[in-house]
């Protein structure tokens, strides 16, 4: 009988995959592009610096692609991937390795690898489809006007893609914004957390990230994007966004 009273405001919780659906579809962008920098930062603090350019572009149902293109430093420079962001399927990954002068496909095993040696993985570069999870609140969801969601991967196969056995949203109520994830290895640890620092607002209510970093709390490492001079509504072809491109 104590418990009856706390029965109606654990119902009266949004459906858990709809707050992320929501969440996620601000950030479908229309099309824009944006010169960035990766700072890669070691326990003893030694940094290591890459920059890039990427371009983007929202197509119907959901779907956007990203064309990445790395500049500096001379090792990298040429490198280039393309992303397509399916909203209800995998997402696709191509990469083109100048060295090697070879284009191939990132494999879905391939989610939870690191992106370019930093503290992202291949899949923080994507929105991943609300399919591979279950959603639920976690305690304390709702208050302090942030959503608490834990998304974990349907099965196993998929946790090993991705390389995580669960992950944790903390969702801005008001904006639907995300401003940290917490990722869990497969000893229930928290292991790497990536915080939202700043967005770029956008029209309608939508948004991008600007800054945002992923602290590994296992090794003590920090890599951080931050994006610069975005231009949005820029006018891009749809053939940009070809495998036949990354090579040129």
């Amino acid at each position: 009988m104590l418990l009856l009273p706390l029965l109606p405001a654990v119902a009266q919780l949004p459906d858990a995959g709809s707050i992320m659906s929501k969440s996620r579809n601000l950030t479908i962008t229309g099309s824009l592009s944006a010169d960035l920098s990766l700072s890669i930062a070691e326990k003893s603090g030694s940094v290591r610096n890459r920059v890039f350019t990427m371009t983007t572009k929202s197509f119907p149902g959901g779907l956007e692609k990203r064309f990445i293109k790395f500049v500096e430093p001379a090792e990298v420079r040429g490198t280039a991937m393309l992303i397509v962001d399916n909203s209800n399927s995998a997402d696709e990954i191509w990469v083109y390795l100048p060295a090697l002068k070879k284009t191939r496909r990132i494999v879905a095993s391939e989610k939870g690898k690191t992106f370019m040696s930093s503290e992202f993985s291949n899949s923080d570069l994507t929105s991943p489809p609300l399919s591979d999870f279950i959603n639920k609140h976690l305690s304390g969801s709702g208050t302090d006007n942030m959503w608490i969601i834990e998304s974990t991967p349907l099965n196993e196969a998929i946790a090993d893609d991705y390389g995580f056995s669960r992950k944790v949203s903390y969702i801005d109520k008001d904006s639907f914004r995300i401003t940290k994830i917490e990722f869990c290895n497969f000893d229930n640890q928290v292991f790497k957390v990536l915080e939202i620092k700043s967005v770029h607002p956008l029209p309608g209510g939508k948004y991008m990230i600007k800054d945002m970093i992923a602290s590994n709390l296992l090794n003590s490492r920090t890599s951080e994007i931050v994006f610069n001079n975005i231009r949005d509504g820029v006018a891009i072809d749809d053939s940009f966004f070809s495998v036949q491109n990354l090579e040129r």
